[in-house]
C-alpha cells in the first residue's frame, strides 16, 4: 500500500475497494481481476484506487494482510481469560467462520492462483509466526494442565480448524447448521481432554532401533 489511510472516509474506500477486489477475485480469478474493474465495483475512481495500490498485485496483497490481520484478532479474542471458557471456544469458532465468510471463493484463488510480491511473503512469513504465538497463547489459557505440550497442541489445534473451516469454504458449506455445532464439540474435547493421564507413545522408528 502506498500510503495509510487517516481519516473515516478514507479508510471506508480502502474497505470498499478491498471488498471488491475480493468479490472479483473469487468470481474471475487472478487473471480476470483488474484495477478499473476493482475501482468500478467499488464507486471509486481509478485515481484513488492508485493513491493507494500501484498494481494489482499490491492490491491483492493488501486484502490478503486484511484476511491475516482478522484471523488474529478472532485468535486474540478467544485468549482472553477474562471470559468464560464457554464463551473463547465460541468466539474461536464463530470468528474463524466469520472471517472465512467474507469472500469464501477468493481464499481459494488467493491460495491457488494468486501470485505473491516480496512484501507479501514476508507478510505471510510475519503472519505464520503470529498465528503460531496466538495459537500457543490461546491453547494454553483454554487446556488444562497442557503446560508440557503447548507448541504440539496449538499446532494441532490449528491444524484441525484451519483444515475444517477451508474445506467447509471450498464445498460452500461455512453456513451449513450443523458445522458451528461439530467445531464446537470439537475444540471443547481436543482442550480439555486429560493429557496428563495418556502416555506419550514411542513412534516405530524408535522403538526399531532400541530394539537393535
Amino acid at each position: 500500500m502506498r500510503k495509510r489511510p487517516q481519516q473515516a472516509r478514507s479508510r471506508a474506500t480502502i474497505d470498499a475497494i478491498l471488498d471488491a477486489a475480493a468479490h472479483i477475485l473469487g468470481e474471475r480469478g487472478w487473471t480476470g481481476l483488474t484495477t478499473n474493474a476493482v475501482a468500478e465495483a467499488a464507486g471509486a475512481s481509478i485515481g484513488s484506487l492508485y493513491q493507494y495500490f500501484p498494481d494489482k498485485l499490491a492490491l491483492i496483497d493488501a486484502v490478503r494482510r486484511r484476511h491475516f490481520d482478522d484471523v488474529l484478532e478472532v485468535l486474540h479474542a478467544a485468549a482472553n481469560v477474562e471470559t468464560p471458557r464457554a464463551v473463547r471456544i465460541a468466539t474461536l469458532v464463530d470468528g474463524m467462520i466469520a472471517v472465512h465468510s467474507r469472500h469464501p471463493a477468493a481464499h481459494r484463488v488467493l491460495l491457488e492462483e494468486s501470485p505473491r510480491g516480496e512484501d507479501s511473503r514476508g507478510a505471510h512469513d510475519l503472519f505464520g509466526r503470529e498465528c503460531k504465538k496466538a495459537y500457543e497463547v490461546l491453547f494454553a489459557a483454554n487446556a488444562p494442565g497442557a503446560a508440557d505440550d503447548v507448541c504440539v497442541g496449538a499446532q494441532v489445534l490449528a491444524g484441525a480448524l484451519a483444515g475444517a473451516v477451508h474445506e467447509a469454504a471450498r464445498q460452500g458449506q461455512l453456513s451449513a447448521p450443523g458445522l458451528r455445532r461439530e467445531l464446537i464439540i470439537l475444540v471443547d474435547a481436543f482442550l480439555n481432554a486429560p493429557r496428563r493421564q495418556l502416555p506419550i507413545s514411542e513412534s516405530p522408528d524408535k522403538k526399531s532401533r532400541r530394539r537393535r
